[in-house]
């Protein structure tokens, strides 16, 4: 039947062709007519299926919150034509992205604690900072709603609003569509950064650090979206090792920024740390080998290894220093595996790769204190 239609469809074109082209211009032709229906299509569904996500954003705010209302009723594309109300400058290199991700100040940086009052009946909120890069577009919905999320957390642990969280398992959908938006995103960004990077999208790490750092709210997001970070610490680490242009630094200096912020979260800590030493263990045995049998390694895979072994430290050394975390949190394997024949590979390269043996060393000390402790 199958090939019966498309001979059917063959001898419809060749029979319908327009004088003076040929058959297969002709076809060209209508694919490329249907193409552009079909694309047509797809832009309205995606416009509408993004109307249909802020109605419910909104509306689960409402519910967690029913004092708690926009100062406008403003659709995503407006807000993409609003200029910054807290325009704040950031260096190039995002070394500090101004936000403190204890629960304290985290909302101070964002420059929202004088926008409400006490005495109002409603509690407003000005619209989100937006801009006008397409990158940044796709993060408009998920960060104003997790935004206006962390702001009525802050104003119900001071007292002035009444909220139900427990509204969050309800609507499980919502939640995790705008974090995996907001991952998505900022995946797109680092896959292909421009520098220097807006306060939008410095603002969109700072959101997503509150989000997971917040005792109140972590616990919904690691519940429903755990897989979803997983998977966006995995590019993240991809993007670091596979990055060869020239200038890359100061992107892998970015990524590695935010990493280190995830791991501010202690679950999110202990299986980075078991990833990181997985890749960190792989290189260093293929950096063994190619050393034992003289083949050319990859210098600049080689490069970009340090990074990941600066992360790395900077994540045990953080669980060293926490008495309240136990080390063996994370999971024991890799570190098993990672601590297996480490002596013996740190004294082959040694001579040859001293620089990237003395990361292996102190990440093994590390290791062992914690262990000891």
């Amino acid at each position: 039947y199958l090939k019966i239609s498309k001979l059917a469809l063959a001898f419809a074109i060749i029979h319908s062709k327009p004088p003076g082209k040929s058959s297969k211009e002709y076809t060209e032709h209508l694919a490329k007519t249907v193409s552009e229906q079909d694309f047509g299509w797809k832009w309205k569904v995606e416009v509408l299926e993004a109307e249909v996500l802020r109605l419910r954003q909104e509306l689960l705010l409402n519910r967690i919150c029913p004092r708690f209302r926009l100062e406008n009723n403003t659709s995503a594309e407006t807000l993409l034509n609003r200029e910054s109300i807290n325009p704040t400058s950031h260096s190039s290199q995002l070394e500090d992205s101004g936000c403190d991700v204890s629960n304290d100040s985290a909302f101070n940086s964002l420059g929202i604690a004088s926008d409400f009052h006490q005495s109002e009946r409603n509690v407003k909120v000005p619209p989100l900072n937006l801009c006008h890069s397409s990158k940044e577009q796709s993060l408009t919905a998920p960060v104003q709603f997790l935004q206006h999320l962390l702001e009525i957390r802050k104003l119900s642990e001071g007292g002035i609003l009444q909220a139900d969280f427990s509204e969050l398992e309800n609507d499980s959908f919502t939640i995790c569509n705008s974090v995996s938006q907001l991952l998505d995103g900022l995946t797109v960004f680092y896959n292909n950064p421009k520098f220097p990077a807006s306060n939008f999208l410095t603002e969109a790490v700072c959101v997503l650090v509150s989000l997971i750092t917040d005792t109140k709210l972590s616990n919904h997001v690691l519940k429903k979206c755990f897989k979803k970070l997983e998977e966006f610490k995995k590019n993240l680490i991809q993007i670091i090792l596979r990055n060869s242009s020239v200038n890359r630094f100061q992107a892998l200096h970015s990524v590695s920024q935010t990493l280190v912020l995830l791991g501010k979260n202690n679950v999110l800590r202990n299986s980075l740390i078991s990833l990181l030493l997985s890749e960190v263990r792989q290189f260093a045995e293929q950096l063994l080998q190619a050393h034992q049998v003289q083949f050319v390694y990859d210098i600049t895979q080689y490069e970009n290894i340090f990074p990941l072994c600066m992360i790395l430290e900077q994540l045990l050394q953080n669980e060293t220093e926490e008495s309240n975390v136990s080390s063996s949190d994370y999971e024991g394997e890799e570190k098993i595996k990672f601590l297996k024949n480490l002596d013996q590979i740190i004294l082959h390269l040694s001579e040859e790769f001293p620089l990237f043996s003395l990361y292996l060393w102190r990440v093994s000390v590390l290791l062992n204190s914690a262990q000891m402790q």
